[in-house]
């Protein structure tokens, strides 16, 4: 029974050993550690088991991961305005980025950044299987993920995805990636990460990251500035070196490291490195949007010009990637700010006189040849002053109206009476003729006209003489007798605006109309320019997406009025003008004006200038009286515009 019972068992053990397991572990036949030891099949089996579930996985993921649409903020853009020298004036937007051409980048630039983030860019598949990794790796042990991406995956992360660090977004960055490099070219690769990356001092892209730094486009950049932008990639917040001496230092340090870089992979010779031995400060860190001083006002006018001639809206101009080329000049802009600054500064004293309180001045200068609108100021401060006083109705502009009814007269001549006999035949019904005038006949406030002969009568002044110094009873007059219509059409054919006329009242003659600083420059212009007319004009050029908008072309010419009128015009004016280098003429508020407003309106060949002042309380919208402005001897404000005007063309 014992020896049977044995023998089952054996048998048992037998018939397990001889049935083979699918995996043999723990290893049978073996003891102690080696028994949990795998044997080289087992090991071999099991790595390829892990790398075939890899790639099921990667394959499941690569195929279910698709190129998303490009984040809205990869695709806005900064609207960028230039000076009439081509130079830069202001970006504005939220994002501020103009997005170029690679072609506009200079090379050494971009050879700079490929140096730094990835010298085998051209060559590689576009991902980095290390950097993966090293994410993963970590993630396990609490850390950021960044690090170790390629161009392209940089970009991918800059255009299709966010900025989170996760192993998530990573994948999902990797994927695109491997994607992205087999649909795009390398260059299209490029050029999209140049324009994505993040430099500081809220520059998104090469182009405004050259402007933010240097003040420069992006292909003038040299190679030494060029590095410093690529040093930056990294993280401005650490590489800016205007922020701290740290940051200066380590900033130098990869700038230099970066030439060096180029020089090792081939990228610059050492003959070029070597001129490259100071570093490139950059400007004081500034923000390029700023739209306050005149700024605000210069874009404000630009705006409108665009949306009034190629039909844009302000949704779409608020989309941004639009350059914008101005008629603007730097200089003159400055200038004429300064000089009302100076002017106001010096003779408003509104802590001690309550008329100079709520002073506000406009004024513009235009091209009388061209119509080209060279400067104006707008107000003190666009992010304060909101309403743009240079291209703003609304303020009469008094005496300054004169010239075209003087205009109109030349033109059209006057309506009088018959001789006395035939007056005295017809009463008051007798017949009136239709005759010529000249701007030195006489002609008195009851409509009596004749002939100058040269002596000075203050009971019948010549018309040139009733334009430059009161006259106001002349001049109603006279626009009474040529017909206050022909007055008008005389002042709309000049450059003002209908729309601004005023109605056709006994005071119309004397600037009860409100046209703008820039029109009345225009129409002054018109004199300046032989009876020409130039309608103004602040944009030469849009650009989006490297095509040209249409409908830019500068106005075209008309003649306004015969070249002997406006010569005639021109030689009244100047008798009560002013010289700076060339001939100039004036028109001014004369002492007689009861308006709310003071002018001066002046031109020389080659500028048109108009300037006005007013008053206006924030909470009011009626002007305010003028009386005491600038003192007792300031003539009602009426003194002051024309020192702006002496200060600005000095």
């Amino acid at each position: 029974m014992g020896t049977h019972a044995v023998r089952t068992r054996q048998g048992k053990r037998s018939r397990r050993r001889g049935r083979r397991r699918f995996v043999d572990y723990p290893r049978s036949g073996r003891k102690g550690v080696r028994r949990w030891l795998p044997s080289w099949r087992q090991l071999l089996a099991s790595a390829g088991l892990f790398v075939t579930a890899v790639a099921v996985l990667f394959i499941c993921v690569y195929v279910s991961v698709d190129i998303p649409d490009e984040n809205a903020s990869a695709r806005r853009e900064a609207n960028v305005y230039y000076w009439s020298d081509g130079t830069q004036m202001v970006s504005t937007g939220e994002v501020n980025r103009q997005n170029v051409e690679l072609d506009q980048i200079a090379p050494s630039a971009v050879h700079a950044v490929i140096a730094a983030e990835n010298e085998t860019f051209y060559e590689d598949s576009g991902v980095s299987p290390k950097g993966l990794a090293r994410a993963a790796v970590n993630m396990a042990r609490g850390q950021e993920t960044q690090g170790g991406s390629t161009i392209t995956q940089q970009y991918v992360k800059n255009t299709y995805l966010s900025q989170d660090q996760t192993v998530t977004r990573k994948v999902k960055e990797f994927v695109i990636a491997l994607k992205v490099d087999r649909l795009k070219s390398k260059d299209e690769i490029l050029k999209g990460y140049l324009n994505t990356s993040w430099f500081g001092r809220g520059a998104n892209g090469i182009e405004a990251a050259a402007h933010a730094y240097y003040g420069i486009p992006a292909k003038k950049l040299n190679p030494s500035q060029g590095a410093l932008l690529a040093a930056v990639l990294k993280g401005s917040e650490q590489y800016d070196p205007s922020i701290s001496a740290a940051n200066h230092e380590r900033a130098r340090g990869r700038w230099a490291w970066i030439l060096d870089r180029q020089v090792d992979v081939g990228l610059m010779s050492k003959k070029e490195r070597a001129k490259y031995r100071v570093f490139p400060e950059p400007r004081k860190q500034s923000r390029s949007t700023s739209l306050g001083g005149q700024t605000g006002y210069l874009v404000d006018v630009a705006n409108r010009y665009v949306k009034l001639h190629t039909g844009l809206t302000d949704e779409e101009l608020a989309r941004g990637g639009y350059q914008i080329h101005t008629t603007f000049d730097r200089g003159q802009v400055r200038r004429l700010e300064r000089a009302v600054r100076r002017v106001v500064d010096r003779d408003l004293d509104p802590k001690r006189r309550a008329a100079d309180r709520h002073v506000q001045v406009g004024a513009a200068s235009v091209r009388p040849s061209d119509g080209a609108v060279v400067a104006l100021y707008g107000g003190p401060d666009a992010t304060e002053h909101f309403t743009n006083n240079a291209d703003t109705s609304g303020v009469p502009v008094g005496s300054a109206f004169k010239p075209f009814v003087l205009a109109a007269a030349l033109e059209h001549g006057v309506s009088v009476r018959q001789p006395a006999f035939a007056e005295a035949r017809f009463k008051d019904r007798a017949p009136r003729l239709r005759q010529s005038v000249l701007a030195d006949s006489a002609y008195a406030a009851d409509g009596t006209l004749r002939l100058s002969d040269g002596t000075p009568d203050p009971d019948h002044p010549t018309l040139a003489e009733a334009l430059v110094s009161g006259g106001n009873a002349t001049y109603v007059r006279l626009g009474k007798d040529i017909g206050r219509d022909k007055v008008r059409r005389t002042a709309v054919a000049a450059g003002l605006l209908p729309g601004s006329m005023a109605r056709l009242e006994p005071t119309f003659s004397i600037g009860t109309s409100t046209p703008s600083a820039i029109r009345m420059a225009t129409a002054y212009g018109t004199f300046a320019n032989d009876g020409v007319r130039h309608d103004p004009y602040s944009v030469t050029k849009v650009v989006k997406d490297g095509e040209t908008l249409p409908g830019l072309a500068p106005p075209t010419s008309r003649r306004a009025m015969d070249p002997q009128v406006a010569q005639e015009v021109t030689n009244a004016l100047r008798a009560g003008g002013k010289r700076v280098g060339a001939d100039v003429a004036v028109g001014r508020t004369g002492d007689q004006d009861r308006l709310k407003s003071a002018w001066f309106t002046a031109f020389t060949k080659d500028m048109s200038t108009a300037v006005t002042m007013f008053r206006v309380a924030p909470d009011k919208p009626q002007l305010l009286p003028m009386s005491g402005v600038g003192g007792k001897k300031s003539q009602r404000g009426n003194v002051l515009p024309p020192r702006i005007w002496q200060e600005y063309r000095r």
